[in-house]
């Protein structure tokens, strides 16, 4: 109840249910994200494992490594870059 009372006086319409909400919401951005980050794990390795069974590392210059790496860009950093401002806890 003290928690009810509280949370009413920050949102006096919704109370602990939009705290609720909120939490739920961060859940489902967090599940995405996570989703994401493990497809491109999976990604990465199969990008990895191709190559490495058409090329030994011996082959590779280290122009192509180094292009290959900034063409890897991790979808997930730069979507974190964007909600840096935004606090996972604000309500």
């Amino acid at each position: 109840m003290v928690y009810e009372a509280n949370a009413r006086v920050r949102d006096p319409v919704y109370g602990c249910v939009g705290a609720i909400s909120s939490l739920q919401q961060q859940i489902d951005v967090l599940q995405a994200q996570l989703a994401l980050a493990q497809a491109e794990v999976v990604h990465m390795r199969m990008r990895q494992f191709s190559s490495t069974a058409t090329n030994s590392p011996e082959n590779a210059s280290p122009s192509s490594k180094h292009i290959t790496q900034s063409q890897t860009r991790s979808l997930f950093t730069m979507d974190m870059e964007a909600n840096l401002g935004e606090s996972l806890w604000s309500c």
